[in-house]
């Protein structure tokens, strides 16, 4: 029996549980569409996308899981209902493919217990897998939307006959794969001039909203160029955001973001002079903060929490 997630846009079919809402899966057609010549359709069609296993299971766990019976190995982690189904290897498709296939979807209402949710509110409670997984759906559904001609001649570009995730020009064959994005993201620290405490670099963005409040403070973070290293990467977005020179600087760890289509790539990195000036476009305030005082930070789940988490075990703090 196969299943999928339900997406519409950057919001994911979810249905509300004991513990909060959570991923719900429908089941997929069970017959194989055939074109008009009689052969069988690729796998990769326009709409619904098979979904890699991401990490190994022991990602699949969580303290805020729902009820469950995990089994061992590489089997599904099945919820405490029927109509809910999280596996390790599985599908998404989008709401429109679902209906145009005659997927039976729930019904949403004010009371229903059903509804799209935004990734950014479910992710601080999901598996580190299963966020991973719905973060490749959200990206492989919006490039299919975003490539349907050929980026060469502006032919309408078909899928694969294949599995292999490519969408072709039928007149001068150009393939065209999804596109990742790389950035860097990278925490500054310093000691306090006056107390020595460990401080690190918080920056408001303007993305965030200048008048939110309390205000969102995250990290320097930045795309890398054509034909620089993520090292330069770092050196020149901390340069013009902030003004100031860092050394020391360490890759951390990685995390897919689908907002568009990132790979952020997160750094330590340490103060080493300059003062502070930021780039008005980009930022309303900057500063080091102690990391015993810290300002309202971006959700647990994100690579940025993580980042600041990490400064902060290491000082012997919790956030």
């Amino acid at each position: 029996m196969t299943h999928a997630f339900v997406f519409r846009d950057d919001t994911l079919l979810c249905r509300q549980t004991s513990d909060g809402w959570w991923p719900l899966q429908v089941q997929l057609p069970q017959s194989t569409p055939q074109s008009e010549d009689g052969e069988r359709s690729p796998t990769y069609q326009v709409g619904r996308v098979a979904l890699l296993e991401s990490l190994a299971p022991s990602h699949w766990l969580s303290d805020s899981l729902p009820k469950s019976s995990v089994e061992s190995g590489h089997q599904a982690i099945e919820t405490d209902s029927v109509d809910t189904f999280t596996a390790q290897s599985t599908n998404a498709v989008t709401d429109t493919y679902a209906l145009a296939h005659n997927m039976v979807l729930p019904a949403i209402t004010d009371h229903s217990g059903y509804d799209f949710l935004p990734y950014r509110q479910l992710i601080t409670q999901l598996p580190i897998a299963l966020s991973t997984q719905i973060s490749q759906a959200i990206q492989l559904l919006r490039w299919q939307q975003d490539t349907q001609f050929c980026s060469r001649c502006a032919t309408p570009a078909v899928h694969t006959k294949t599995d292999e995730r490519a969408m072709v020009c039928p007149v001068c064959q150009l393939r065209q794969y999804p596109r990742v994005q790389p950035c860097v993201i990278t925490a500054i620290t310093r000691p306090n001039p006056t107390t020595g405490e460990m401080q690190i670099l918080l920056a408001q963005h303007r993305r965030h909203g200048v008048q939110k409040q309390p205000a969102m403070y995250g990290l320097i973070a930045g795309f890398v160029e054509v034909g620089e290293s993520l090292e330069h990467a770092v050196v020149r977005e901390v340069a013009e955001e902030v003004n100031i020179s860092v050394t020391d600087i360490r890759y951390v760890s990685s995390q897919p973001w689908p907002f568009p289509s990132n790979l952020m790539l997160g750094f330590r990195a340490t103060y080493a002079e300059g003062d502070i000036v930021i780039q008005e476009e980009e930022l309303t305030h900057a500063d080091f903060f102690d990391i015993s005082n810290l300002p309202q930070i971006p959700f647990k789940g994100s690579i940025a929490y993580e980042l600041i988490a990490l400064v902060a075990h290491e000082q012997g703090l919790s956030l």
